[in-house]
This record gives structure tokens, sequence and C-alpha cells, in this order.
């Protein structure tokens, strides 16, 4: 049985820690044309050991990136849309899919205090992306509900 099927919502956000990436990042919207040509020059990828997320859909190709990777690519998507000053937050608690309504209470958290935010999944973690001008108030207002601050 899953340990976490019993647990509310509340119990799951006073056991999570919050890690802060220490990168800024920036959020590109790419034309699929552009992602190809990208694609056809390896050195312009993002450097290996740095977080970095490739969501593609019909519309477009969406890279969210560290700063000094930007730097590197954007001399050849001059006319893609971004946006910069993000800081990756990461909700570390291991959640099942199974679970409902945990990043929903955590992003009506910060929307009460009028704070911004992306939401991420990978396989087990949520990730917020907010603004750094954010971050401090975002930080102090989610660390009254949580386990822990990293």
């Amino acid at each position: 049985m899953n340990p976490n099927a019993e647990k509310t919502v509340s119990d799951l956000l006073r056991e999570t820690r919050i890690e802060v990436v220490p990168a800024t990042f920036v959020l590109v919207g790419l034309s699929h044309q552009n992602w190809t040509r990208l694609l056809e020059n390896p050195e312009l990828s993002p450097r290996a050991e740095s977080p970095f997320l490739i969501f593609r859909d019909g519309r477009e190709v969406t890279l969210l990136l560290e700063e000094d990777d930007w730097q590197r690519i954007r001399h050849i998507v001059r006319d893609a849309k971004i946006e910069r000053g993000f800081r990756v937050v990461t909700l570390d608690i291991e959640l099942p899919w199974n679970v409902i309504g945990y990043l929903a209470r955590v992003t009506e958290i910060l929307a009460a205090s009028g704070i911004p935010v992306g939401a991420l999944s990978s396989f087990s973690r949520d990730h917020l992306l907010i603004k750094q001008d954010d971050l401090g108030r975002a930080l102090s207002v989610l660390s009254e509900q949580v386990n822990e601050l990293c």
C-alpha cells in the first residue's frame, strides 16, 4: 500500500522540503523551425549537468534553460519568445500520481499572496517557476506550511 495514500494534502505539505535551484532560468518559446535549427547544432545543447526542460507540442517548443545556456544559443533563435528571471523551486517530496490537490493547494497559497507561478511536474516531484523578485515572499509564505526550506 502507498504510504502517502491516507495522508491529507496538509500532511504532505508539512512533510515537504523546499529547495531553490541556485541558477536563474529563462523560459523560451521557439517555432518548430528554430527548434530544428538548434538540433542541427549539438554544441548548442544545454550543459548536461544543468537542469533543463524541453516540451514540444503542436504549436511550439518550450525550453527552460539556465541563463548561461540561454546566452550560448540566443544568437541562433533571435525571434524566440522569452521570459527571464525565473528561479526553480522544488517541492521535495516524492508524490505518487494518485495524490489529488497537492499542487493546487501550493499554488492557492501563493495566489492568495499575489505571487504568480508556473508549475512543472517531473516523474515524482513538482517544481515551481517563480520570478526572482517574488522569491523571498514566496518562500516566506510557503515556510508557514512546509517542513523545511533549503
